[in-house]
């Protein structure tokens, strides 16, 4: 890459190395809008949607319990012993989230979780328990292809990587048509047309990752034991969690607005297409890592990141356009014609929603420069707390049910950034590095 006069990086340097992550995010997001085709094609419409995307928050929820694993992996597992530990860490931890899964899904506990404590209406609520019990081999296979998604990273074949998740969104892209003309509709046939192409994407990672495997050597100095791998791990997890815990929040204060059973499924609707371009617009956090503010130039990447934002806030709203809405929302998700206006106020009201999300990833790949972990977990419990404070405010404010999350998630990211930065504004030097043992450290960069 070559830069602009002065030092200062071009934006077209900025987008070369943010597009393709970007759209990577924005494919692996894409899944769900697909097979919420499916679900919302089967008996009870689009209340089998709002389950299925309760029963992914659940998911995701607990999935978070290995969210450090891919970073942990990509320091630790260089070397023979550091491999092994970290491949027993995650299938110990695969183990573990799967039970904690299974449990979830025993029927006073999946009444306790989904109707009590989220307060989910009868009708969303079974298939919301249907679909999270479907899913528990996916919780498996998402921890499964792990090692070599790692393998594949460290050795920086991040294109046979993200090939391989690519695969996996043709593959579900494929399914859909064909489950809906076959009659293989509902919430559980929507969770299996999601689970086929990830056995794909697991098998093609760890194909792909093979010539690496066979390649790694003993390093040297003592061999990390798995209980140096989770320490390390256990604070990166701690983030992930707080953030996945946001869908659950969410779910619960809308289901105790008034019309849930139409107010969720119309944001769901909505949020099916302004969630891929937010996601996208997360990865902004690794072009700080690696374009830091360069003397003279300090609002180049602020303005990209804000720039990006804005532009990817406009993607989603092609489809708030009379006959693409009538065409995507009616025709493809099924969604009932008297909601339409309910789903085109959501996706206006989401307009904003990258943008934030962009400015809280430059916010947190400016800790992650100055190795200020604890100032990122800090902006992510900010974000949870504002967010069940402001959703909560909105509530009692009467605000309609399928515009309480744009709301709330506005305000909730804005907070985490701006707390994130006052932490930053009295730090201006590199933390010290954490100590990794020689063993790992062999050949890290």
């Amino acid at each position: 890459m070559t830069s602009a006069p002065g030092g200062k990086p071009g934006w077209s340097e900025l987008l070369r190395f943010f597009l393709p992550l970007a759209f990577q995010s924005a494919a692996q997001s894409f899944s769900y809008p697909l097979v919420a085709m499916i679900a919302s094609r089967g008996e009870g419409g689009t209340l089998n949607l709002a389950g299925l995307a309760q029963s992914n928050s659940v998911l995701f929820l607990l999935g978070t319990l290995g969210a450090g694993l891919v970073t942990t992996g990509m320091i630790w597992a260089k070397t023979t012993g550091g491999y092994r530990a970290y491949v027993r860490l995650n299938f110990a931890t695969a183990v573990v989230v799967t039970v904690l899964h299974a449990l979830c899904c025993l029927p006073p506990v999946a009444h306790l979780l989904f109707g009590s404590l989220i307060g989910l209406p009868p009708g969303i609520e079974a298939p919301a328990r249907l679909a999270l019990t479907a899913a528990i081999p996916l919780q498996f296979l998402f921890f499964l292809r792990n090692p070599s998604q790692v393998l594949l990273y460290i050795n920086k074949a991040t294109g046979l990587a993200s090939l391989a998740t690519l695969l996996r969104i043709a593959g579900t892209l494929l399914l859909t048509p064909v489950f809906c003309a076959f009659g293989l509709v509902g919430p559980v046939w929507a969770v299996v047309a999601l689970g086929l192409p990830l056995i794909i994407e697991t098998g093609l990672s760890r194909a792909f990752a093979a010539p690496y495997l066979r390649r790694i050597k003993p390093g040297k100095g003592k061999v990390p034991r798995i209980r140096e791998l989770f320490a390390f791990n256990l604070p990166l997890t701690l983030g992930g969690f707080f953030l996945s815990f946001t869908g659950m929040v969410i779910g619960a204060v809308v289901s105790r607005a008034a019309d849930p059973e139409t107010m969720l499924p119309a944001y769901y609707m909505a949020a099916g297409l302004a969630g891929p371009a937010a996601f996208a617009a997360s990865r902004i956090q690794a072009v700080v890592i690696s374009f830091p503010a360069i003397k003279g130039h300090p609002y180049t990447v602020p303005r990209f990141a804000l720039t990006i934002g804005v532009a990817f806030g406009f993607l989603p709203l092609v489809f708030v356009l009379p006959f693409a809405a009538h065409w995507y929302y009616v025709g493809f998700q099924n969604c009932p014609p008297h909601a339409l206006p309910l789903v085109r106020e959501s996706a206006l009201a989401l307009f904003f929603h990258p943008a934030a999300i962009a400015l809280r990833a430059y916010q947190e790949g400016r800790a992650a420069r100055l190795k200020n972990s604890m100032a990122i977990l800090t902006g992510q419990g900010c974000l949870l707390a504002v967010l069940a404070i402001g959703s909560f405010l909105c509530l009692t404010l009467h605000l309609p049910g399928n515009l309480i999350p744009p709301v709330s998630f506005l305000a909730a990211n804005l907070a985490a950034g701006a707390a994130v930065a006052a932490l930053l504004g009295r730090e201006r030097k590199p933390r010290p590095a954490v100590p990794v043992q020689s063993d790992a450290a062999e050949g890290y960069e």
